[in-house]
């Protein structure tokens, strides 16, 4: 998923980092080159839509302009990363 806003700086990447693992799912988060944040989650269908939720709102001091869901295979990832 990509999403748009004020999401740089304001403890996006770790906080979903921290949500992310919680629920038992794996993948990563990264900063984008354009200001935006990247994400991609592994695991229970449930928990990746609680994710995608979240997402949408991020954490108190982010501003959430767009998020664009894409679906993908599955990539047998372990744990859950923050990156870039």
């Amino acid at each position: 998923m990509h999403v748009s806003g004020r999401v740089q700086g304001v403890f996006y990447r770790a906080t979903c980092a921290r949500l992310a693992r919680d629920k038992g799912l794996a993948g990563s988060v990264r900063n984008r080159g354009d200001g935006g944040v990247e994400a991609v989650f592994e695991g229970r269908t449930d928990a990746v839509e609680e994710m995608i939720a979240w997402c949408r709102r991020g954490p108190d001091l982010a501003r959430v302009d767009e998020v664009e869901v894409r679906d993908e295979e599955p990539q047998g990832e372990a744990g859950f990363r923050v990156t870039g």
